[in-house]
């Protein structure tokens, strides 16, 4: 943070743990009302991620100040994986008052340098509503090609690390 106490875009960017010392601040992020239709609440990703054994999340923070949601699911946490080496890019949000700042670009690198530590995985999927305002270019540029699947509404793709 600057000595202003904001958020910059130079500040530097991590993968957190939620606990229940920081969870209200979490649940507190949120997107545009007009990004509402392409991105679950962070309530719904948590609540959900609780009922899924190959879930793992984590906050992203600007320095000590939370500014968005990422949730994976790797099927190598799953007791019996269906598909040895499967990460999929199931949730990623950035609050409205931090986006154009460079911590979802940054936040994801975070991710795929997780998603390359783990076993046998060799890329990474996630998938896009279409539409205007859609994450698509935003994939794109961080290497996503879609894989031609499409599968309710979503755009499938892939990031081969």
């Amino acid at each position: 943070m600057s000595a202003s106490g904001r958020v910059t875009p130079e500040a530097s960017v991590s993968l957190q743990r939620i606990n229940s010392d920081t969870l209200h601040e979490i649940l507190a992020l949120s997107v545009s009302e007009d990004q509402k239709a392409f991105v679950a609440s962070n309530e719904r990703s948590i609540a959900e991620a609780h009922f899924d054994e190959g879930a793992w999340f984590r906050a992203i923070y600007a320095d000590e100040t939370p500014v968005g949601f990422a949730l994976l699911h790797d099927e190598s946490l799953c007791e019996q994986p269906r598909q040895q080496g499967y990460c999929f890019l199931w949730r990623l949000m950035i609050d409205q008052r931090f986006q154009r700042m460079g911590f979802g670009r940054r936040g994801v690198r975070l991710v795929i340098a997780h998603v390359k530590s783990r076993p046998d995985v060799k890329s990474l999927h996630t998938s896009w509503r279409r539409g205007e305002g859609s994450a698509q270019g935003f994939y794109e540029k961080l290497g996503f090609r879609e894989t031609g699947e499409d599968e309710d509404g979503e755009v499938h793709a892939v990031l081969d690390l």
